[in-house]
């Protein structure tokens, strides 16, 4: 039986499905392009042809798995809002399979300039984005104080649980990013 030759999207789709299988097993760190290429039956120029590192490959791969699921609802409750899309945020970045995946891709985004500009481009600036469009329609709603820097709010959502995840490397959890948002939104309500 001759095989099936693939093409165009298909090719793509086995390539970075091949990607995510092999990085699970391997680590990061063992992954390599000539590995995903011989799994997947093409050649390491197939592969260079499409992404032009490793960290690229990840990237897409990553993303192509879950972004979707990433937006952020609108039922009239920020802070229930907030916490269904954090918990599945941290479910994404932190939990398994793929969590050690999306973990060793922001640290190869320390080394490599395109890697770190295609993640803030395709997958941060985004979901901060849709994070401070979610703050904006609460301030809009009285929700949250007239004078709020919505940026910043931004910042403060993220930073403790980037450091947690990347830093302290403490465990990312639903519980924690409940205690981070109970102490926030003290802080943050609007003022009588």
């Amino acid at each position: 039986m001759t095989p099936v030759r693939r093409s165009g999207p298909d090719l793509t789709e086995a390539i970075m499905r091949t990607t995510l299988e092999l990085g699970q097993e391997l680590g990061y760190a063992k992954l390599s392009i000539e590995a995903i290429a011989a799994r997947a039956g093409v050649g390491k120029h197939t592969v260079y042809r499409r992404w032009p590192s490793k960290g690229a490959l990840l990237l897409d791969s990553l993303l192509s798995r879950g972004e979707s699921s990433l937006d952020y609802p609108d039922t009239g409750d920020l802070v229930a809002d907030l916490r269904r899309q954090i918990h599945e945020a941290v479910d994404l970045l932190a939990g398994e399979p793929l969590g050690p995946l999306f973990k060793a891709l922001v640290g190869e985004a320390q080394h490599d300039p395109g890697v770190a500009a295609a993640l803030n481009e395709r997958f941060i600036a985004p979901q901060a984005e849709k994070t401070v469009a979610r703050l904006r329609t609460a301030r809009e709603r009285g929700q949250l104080s007239p004078d709020f820097d919505l940026d910043l709010a931004m910042a403060i959502l993220s930073g403790p649980l980037y450091f947690r995840l990347l830093i302290t490397q403490e465990p990312l959890t639903r519980a924690y990013v409940d205690r981070v948002l109970d102490a926030l939104f003290t802080g943050m309500g609007p003022r009588p």
